[in-house]
């Protein structure tokens, strides 16, 4: 068997292409989990917090040298070594939404998956209750 044959025996199995579509839609919805945390949730704790904005939350681990920004690109522009713990922060918020998200959906998808409970048995027909009831009493 070729190489070229081999791999697209590989490519092509329903594994490698859930796979591959999972890997896609995770990487949009990640971005898309990336904009609610960033746009929309950290204004609203940062709000509550005082106003102060959590990924300029760092603190500078050299010298700053003078005329640099005092924000945390400012200082990644000067080279200058940051511990920003506010963006570890808004990553880690990130990360629990995401794995909210996905503990829901997957608890979902179970719920959904749940066999159904097997069907009552069927009624016995009359005449076998009344040969059961004469074999009953004859045994009597």
């Amino acid at each position: 068997m070729s190489i070229v044959s081999e791999f697209k025996e590989f490519a092509v199995k329903g594994n490698a292409m859930d796979l591959a579509v999972g890997v896609i839609i995770g990487a949009a919805f990640g971005k898309i989990v990336d904009s609610i945390v960033k746009d929309l949730i950290m204004p609203i704790v940062g709000a509550v917090f005082g106003g102060f904005d959590f990924s300029n939350l760092f603190v500078a681990l050299d010298s700053v040298p003078a005329g640099t920004v005092m924000t945390l690109e400012g200082l990644r522009e000067a080279n200058v070594p940051v511990f920003a713990y506010g963006n570890f922060l808004t990553i880690l918020l990130n990360f629990i939404i995401l794995a909210f998200i996905v503990f829901i959906l997957v608890k979902q998808i179970n719920r959904l998956k749940k066999e159904a409970p097997p069907p009552a048995p069927a009624a016995t027909p009359e005449d076998i209750v009344l040969l059961r009831e004469i074999r009953d009493s004859l045994k009597k």
